[in-house]
């Protein structure tokens, strides 16, 4: 608006300064030119060329970009920081860009008195908009202060937790009748019920929270989750039994249902057994709760265990021969008392 009324002003200067109001059609046409030279040197000289530099010197391979790490695994690599960057500046700059050619027209329109008035009011509209959005990211700064408080100590929270679980994993902190192998399991709850909480403090203070739709699209979410995630949430609650009544462990060798192995791995939703044959089984945890499990290595590693096989012969070998191929074959096993 305040750019308008200096091109008014200088419009009645020059013809005050130069001539009279038939010229008026004359000084508007040389003022429209300067103008627009300038516009042309803003937009593809200054703004081009200023963009332009920074892109490439965030692309280039000596460049000073560091990539994102947290400790000491690498998220992003400076590369892809670099290429983030790049399309930062590129989106940046269009909006300069179509920030320049608005004022342009709109500058032009202004300066003829029969579009003065349509140039006043898309100017108004266009700063009337940003200027609500600004007022509209102001008011909500208060509340995105407190976000950031409240996300920030979850955060402090989950991470003395993580700090407490890896101590006790690592048998370096003692709780009594707390087995080590429950630390991951715990501190996985313990973080799943401070980011629930997290979220529940949080959301009154999201932009729009109270509106209808973003209530009914949360309640969509919910029911969608709710009906489609019955079995996993079975294995889950599944998986946390098992870990808490310390069926196995990983290491064990254990036989589940038809499948007999040792346990390599446990997560959430499934456990998977390595067979004899270098099988991999995966065993949904639900299944394994309604099932039977023999764990060979939980009195294996105390007094020792009875292992049964079969072996089949024929009738018409004498049974001294049977006798004496058994006690060679036990002979030859290692870890057999005598």
């Amino acid at each position: 608006m305040y750019t308008l009324e200096m091109i008014q002003a200088l419009q009645e200067f020059l013809l005050n300064l130069f001539g009279d109001s038939r010229n008026a059609l004359l000084i508007t046409n040389a003022i429209m030119v300067v103008f627009t030279v300038l516009f042309y040197w803003v937009f593809y000289v200054a703004v081009r060329w200023i963009f332009r530099r920074l892109s490439r010197r965030v692309l280039k391979e000596d460049s000073r970009v560091q990539p994102l790490r947290i400790q000491k695994q690498e998220i992003l690599s400076a590369q892809e920081v670099g290429a983030i960057l790049h399309r930062t500046l590129q989106a940046v700059s269009w909006v300069f860009r179509i920030w320049i050619i608005f004022a342009f027209f709109n500058t032009v329109l202004a300066l003829f008195e029969w579009t003065r008035e349509f140039s006043l009011l898309v100017a108004g509209m266009v700063l009337g908009t940003l200027g609500g959005m600004w007022q509209s990211f102001v008011d909500y700064l208060p509340d995105l202060v407190t976000s950031i408080v409240i996300i920030s100590i979850a955060y402090m929270i989950i991470k003395l937790f993580r700090l407490v679980s890896e101590g006790i994993a690592r048998q370096r902190i003692k709780v009594p009748g707390f087995y080590p192998e429950w630390s991951t399991t715990s501190f996985n709850l313990l973080r799943l019920m401070i980011i629930a909480m997290t979220l529940v403090v949080v959301f009154p203070y999201l932009p729009g929270s109270d509106s209808p739709a973003f209530q009914g699209v949360s309640i969509f979410f919910g029911v969608l989750l709710s009906l489609g995630s019955t079995t996993a949430v079975a294995n889950v609650v599944a998986g946390i039994v098992i870990t808490y009544t310390r069926a196995f462990r990983i290491g064990d060798y254990v036989r589940i249902a038809d499948s007999e192995g040792k346990i390599i791995e446990r997560t959430a939703f499934v456990t998977r057994i390595r067979t004899p044959k270098n099988v991999e089984v995966s065993m949904p945890n639900a299944a394994i709760m309604s099932g039977k499990v023999i764990n060979y290595s939980t009195q294996a590693k105390k007094s020792g265990i009875t292992l049964h096989t079969s072996v089949t012969i024929g009738y018409d070998v004498p049974w001294p021969t049977v006798q004496g191929l058994l006690m060679s074959a036990a002979a030859a096993t290692e870890h057999i008392e005598p």
